[in-house]
C-alpha cells in the first residue's frame, strides 16, 4: 500500500522561506514521480512541481524561481524549498506520486493528506 507522509508545515511572514518534506513508504521509490500539489480555500488544487523517475523536474508558472523541488531515492523522500514566501501561497500542501514514473501537474495517482503553510505577517 503506498503512503505519503508530508511534514515541514507552519507559520511564517512574507518573504521568509520553508522547506516542506514527504516519505513514501509502500512502494520503491526510483520508479516513481514524485510531485508537489496545493489547496487554498475556494481554490482548485493547483499543480505545482514535478519530478519525473528518470530526474527530470516541472515547475508551474506560479512558482518556478522561488521554489525547487528535489529528492532522495535512497531515503524515499521528496522535498519542496519555497523561498520568497507571499500571502498568496498559504495553502494545504500535499506531496504526490505516480507509479508511470511520468508527471502530471493535474493529476497524480496517490496524494498525501497535505501540510498546511501559512504566509502571514
Amino acid at each position: 500500500q503506498v503512503q505519503l507522509m508530508e511534514s515541514g508545515g507552519g507559520l511564517v511572514q512574507p518573504g521568509s522561506s520553508l522547506n516542506v518534506s514527504c516519505v513514501v513508504s509502500g512502494v520503491t521509490s526510483d520508479s516513481l514521480a514524485m510531485g508537489w500539489f496545493r489547496q487554498s480555500n475556494g481554490k482548485k488544487r493547483e499543480g505545482l512541481s514535478c519530478i519525473t523517475a528518470a530526474g527530470r523536474i516541472y515547475y508551474a508558472d506560479s512558482v518556478k524561481g522561488r521554489f525547487t523541488a528535489f529528492r532522495d531515492n535512497k531515503k524515499s523522500v521528496s522535498y519542496l524549498q519555497m523561498t520568497g514566501l507571499k500571502p498568496e501561497d498559504t495553502a494545504i500542501y500535499y506531496c504526490a506520486t505516480d507509479r508511470s514514473g511520468y508527471c502530471s501537474l493535474v493529476s497524480m495517482e496517490y496524494l498525501g493528506s497535505g501540510t498546511q503553510v501559512t504566509v502571514s505577517s
